[in-house]
């Protein structure tokens, strides 16, 4: 009997031995699985830097909207204020005393100015209307490569300032592009000047100080010897 179970159990042994490469495949399988997924993600990192770089240039115009935002932001107060302060100039003040701030040392007193800022080149009203004309053409083209805050702040008031000084002479008399500005701000031992003009000054300054850190407009740093990098 122990012979004959033994001669009968010897088919079995085949299919136990044939198991092991069944294993063997399914290992294998699971092996390809693995390699196909090791090899998708070299993809899938490279779809993250794809997609990190699309966000930062998506970033970018939004950037440039908010610079240009407070452009204007500060060009509109900037003028406000100046249009503001010499209405009340004009109404209370005009063909008056003048009246004292600090003594002799500061005063306001209502002036008409032909000229440029603090009364220079009275002769060449229609010229200097023209330049800030310009002005105001230059800055506008500017800022659709702005991505500067302190430039955006600087271009603000220089446009506020220019639009300021252009209202008066394209409203006021004498005449379109001849009008005289309104002047009140009166220091002792200096010119007389408005809120434009100081817009203005103030705005020249900031650009000169940012020329010589070497930052752009669009919001890069060069120096004289080295690669540009943008802040």
């Amino acid at each position: 009997m122990a012979e004959a179970e033994r001669i009968i159990g010897t088919p079995d042994i085949p299919e136990a031995a044939g198991a092991e490469p069944e294993q063997t495949d399914q290992s294998a399988a699971a092996g390809e699985r693995s390699d196909a997924q090791g090899a998708q993600d070299p993809a899938g990192s490279q779809g993250s830097d794809s997609g990190s770089e699309e966000a930062a240039a998506q970033a970018e115009p939004s950037r440039g909207k908010r610079r240009i935002a407070v452009l204007f932001t500060v060009a509109v107060l900037a003028y406000a204020l100046d249009l503001i302060s010499k209405m009340i100039v004009v109404a209370k003040l005009e063909h008056h005393e003048p009246i004292e701030i600090i003594g002799d040392w500061l005063r306001f007193e209502a002036i008409r100015n032909a000229g440029a800022a603090f009364g220079i080149g009275e002769a060449f009203t229609v010229i200097f209307t023209v330049i800030a004309a310009a002005v105001i053409v230059v800055i506008a083209r500017l800022a659709r490569k702005l991505y500067s805050l302190p430039w955006a702040i600087a271009l603000g008031l220089l446009l506020g300032g220019a639009l300021g000084n252009l209202t008066d002479r394209i409203f006021r008399a004498p005449g379109v592009f001849e009008g005289a500005v309104v002047d009140f701000i009166a220091p002792k031992h200096f010119a007389v000047f408005n809120l434009a003009d100081s817009a203005i000054v103030c705005g020249g300054i900031l650009i000169v100080l940012l020329s010589f850190r070497g930052l752009d407009p669009d919001g890069t740093v060069h120096k004289d010897r080295g690669p540009r990098t943008e802040v």
